[in-house]
């Protein structure tokens, strides 16, 4: 059985290939600058061979026609037909309170991904025209959508509510929702698997850390509560996010001239590590670079990242009830060596600690990076969206 993944972006379709039968990758790639006067296609295959050019597409239905024509071309494809594809399965950022499961996608899901537009403006128009494409591109292929916000739906009401009128979440469905649900999700059966206990036993606190940044503190394989929010914006410092600030700064950005949509992208854009830093840059590894160079701007942007994660770490295992693993993923989470370590150093009153020999030997991949003496565990852990969409994929299509 062959799985097409497909992510689509405002401006990008990303897709992933794969054979269930054995969970391999065939292709994948993505094509960016969708809508630009200079689209790029990059098509990758496992055995090394990397095609990236220019192509001409204007809409997400022509991208994903030059993705299909690749993967059938005679030369470099890898299949024969797009009849071997037995399903798309789809990233959509929001399912709102209804979607709380992936599902397959009829007309009905269709406008409830449309319902929830105003929640998720960026993603969810891109995500429904990723579909449309698939259906257009590849007709009569099941399509199945898997939400970013499905995992987090067993918080409870005094975890997920805002401490606002209470008709605004009645009416206008304000509430925490929380993101980045594929990937805990992920993590979670992945570390349970590699701790050897039940899914439904696990308790551990998931970090999924990279340009985004989220928590999850996860009680019986369940998440109880997690830092992004009605938006990704929520919870910790990120890449040019701000995360947690006082809601009266936004009012005093708005009094200082800003219009709502200024702030917006203040908020989303222009903060975070790109904000405070000061070396126009957003990314951990130019961060790290320019603090090593003697920048106290930069190394107070590192300082107030940690800090951030080090308090949600304390929160949620007071939540978890002693969880028994600390989980690090993510671009940051499963290459930083750096930043784990100034992580676990902080959490000593938690009976944790950092050995740098296994968190050096732990760069992108799986393993245990604390002391034998801890006493509980901190791991990293890849994590693989794409796959767990086409295991949905393929559980609901079978």
């Amino acid at each position: 059985m062959k799985v097409l993944v497909v992510n689509a972006g405002s401006s990008s379709v990303k897709f992933t290939l794969f054979a269930m039968d054995t969970e391999t990758i065939l292709a994948k790639g993505l094509v960016e600058r969708v809508g630009t006067d200079h689209p790029n296609l990059i098509y990758k295959r496992p055995d090394g061979f990397k095609f990236e050019g220019e192509i001409q597409v204007s809409n997400h239905a022509g991208a994903l026609k030059a993705i299909c024509d690749k993967l059938v071309d005679p030369e470099v494809g890898v299949l024969k037909s797009l009849n071997e594809i037995s399903a798309c399965g789809h990233r959509v950022l929001h399912g709102g309170e209804k979607m709380t499961q992936p599902m397959l996608i009829d007309d009905s899901v269709k406008a409830t991904i449309r319902e929830y537009f105003p929640l998720g403006p960026l993603h969810n128009p891109a995500n429904l025209s990723g579909i449309e494409a698939c259906e257009q591109e590849i007709p009569g292929v099941p399509n199945v959508a898997v939400f970013d916000t499905q995992y987090h739906m067993t918080m409870e009401p005094d975890a997920f509510l805002y401490p606002l009128p209470y008709e605004y979440y009645k009416q206008h469905g304000i509430r925490k929702y929380g993101f980045h649900g594929t990937s805990h999700n992920y993590v979670m059966l992945a570390t349970a698997k590699f701790l050897g206990i039940k899914p439904e036993e696990t308790d551990i606190i998931t970090c999924h850390l990279g340009n985004g940044c989220s928590m999850a503190a996860i009680r019986n394989g369940k998440v109880i509560d997690t830092t992004m929010g009605l938006t990704p914006l929520q919870g910790l410092m990120m890449g040019t996010r701000c995360g947690d600030i006082d809601p009266a700064a936004v009012i005093k950005l708005i009094e200082l001239g800003n219009t709502p949509a200024e702030v917006d992208k203040i908020m989303n854009k222009k903060s975070g590590l790109f904000g405070v830093g000061g070396i126009n840059s957003g990314d951990m590894r130019d961060m790290l670079a320019a603090a090593d160079g003697g920048n106290e701007q930069a190394a107070l942007a590192i300082r107030m990242f940690v800090r951030r994660i080090v308090q949600y770490i304390g929160s949620y295992y007071v939540l978890v009830n002693r969880p028994a693993a600390l989980v690090f993923t993510g671009g940051i989470g499963e290459f930083s060596v750096v930043i784990r370590s100034k992580i676990l150093d902080q959490l000593g009153a938690l009976d944790i600690a950092v050995d740098a020999g296994k968190n050096a030997a732990c760069f992108g991949k799986a393993g245990v990076i604390s002391t034998d003496d801890s006493k509980w565990q901190a791991i990293v852990m890849p994590t693989d969206e794409e796959l767990m969409i086409a295991r949905y994929t393929k559980g609901l299509v079978k």
